[in-house]
């Protein structure tokens, strides 16, 4: 069950908290984001990896389909534009109610048809406030909130025909992955249960991604390594990593079967060489493609 496949280091990439990759099949292109260095990075196949200094901190990015990004930052949703010139044009597109002082949003991604979704949270997580709601951006614009409850929402990802969705909270106090019956012509969730809780297993469950064979991948925060649950919730493979924490990671390549994985700095000494690296992999199945954001 578990192994060590080889991995690819990005040359030129050290982000301090590197999440939410994406890969844009149009542009041939992945994006992530450095949340506090306020930086969006963008890697093309093949290319240099280049990055883009933002107005403020994006806890989360996803292609569009009309070009650009979609981003949840500090203070909303925004369509974020890189222009070839260096500088960035950011739009607002929403703003929840409860996004106030020293809270963001964090996790994001689009469902299968499309749209995009991101959580709320209170930036210092060592004061364990459970306020953070998730949210669903689309052609109505931003909803209400469709959970609320959450210390670090995370853990986004659908299911490949869409009707499943899942969310984790990767707090300390939950460590819990859910799962929900998701109605993919409204864009509902329903029937909230446990899926899997990392604390029969390891690590604490991060930024995540589904497979084409409906596998549901877990970044181990603080573990080193990724979970690979099967739809029924058991443990199928543990892939480690060189970093100790692993935050999110998604399929991409012309042939969808390249992970690239971003980390965060653990400032311990052990993890000095590869804490906030970017690698890539080819963990032996296939991903499947992100949709990009329609609205």
């Amino acid at each position: 069950m578990k192994s060590r496949p080889s991995v690819t280091r990005i040359d030129g990439v050290r982000c301090t908290v590197g999440e939410s990759p994406s890969w844009d099949a149009t542009a041939g292109a992945w994006h992530w984001s450095d949340i506090p260095a306020k930086k969006v990075w963008r890697l093309g196949e093949p290319g240099s990896p280049r990055s883009w200094d933002l107005p403020e901190m994006a806890g989360c990015v996803a292609p569009r389909a009309r070009g650009g990004l979609i981003a949840g930052m500090e203070t909303g949703m925004y369509d974020v534009d890189l222009i070839d010139n260096g500088t960035v044009k950011t739009t607002l597109v929403g703003k929840p109610a409860d996004l106030g002082e020293g809270m963001r949003f964090n996790d994001g991604r689009t469902d299968r048809q499309g749209r995009f979704w991101s959580g709320t949270m209170f930036m210092d997580m060592s004061a364990g406030k459970d306020i953070g709601q998730l949210y669903r951006y689309d052609e109505r614009g931003l909803s209400q909130p469709l959970v609320a409850g959450l210390f670090t929402q995370n853990g986004l990802s659908w299911s490949p025909d869409g009707r499943t969705m899942y969310l984790s909270d990767s707090h300390p106090k939950s460590r819990l992955v859910w799962a929900f019956d998701y109605d993919i012509a409204t864009g509902t969730p329903s029937n909230r249960r446990v899926f899997a809780n990392l604390a029969e297993h390891v690590g604490r469950p991060d930024g995540a991604v589904v497979d084409a064979d409906g596998c549901y991948w877990s970044a181990a925060n603080d573990a080193g390594c990724l979970l690979r649950f099967t739809p029924r919730g058991e443990l199928d493979m543990q892939i480690e990593l060189p970093f100790a924490k692993p935050s999110m990671m998604t399929f991409g390549g012309a042939d969808l079967k390249t992970l690239l994985v971003t980390s965060i700095v653990s400032g311990k000494p052990e993890d000095a060489e590869w804490g906030g690296t970017v690698v890539t992999l080819r963990p032996g199945v296939q991903g499947l493609p992100d949709t990009p954001c329609a609205f």
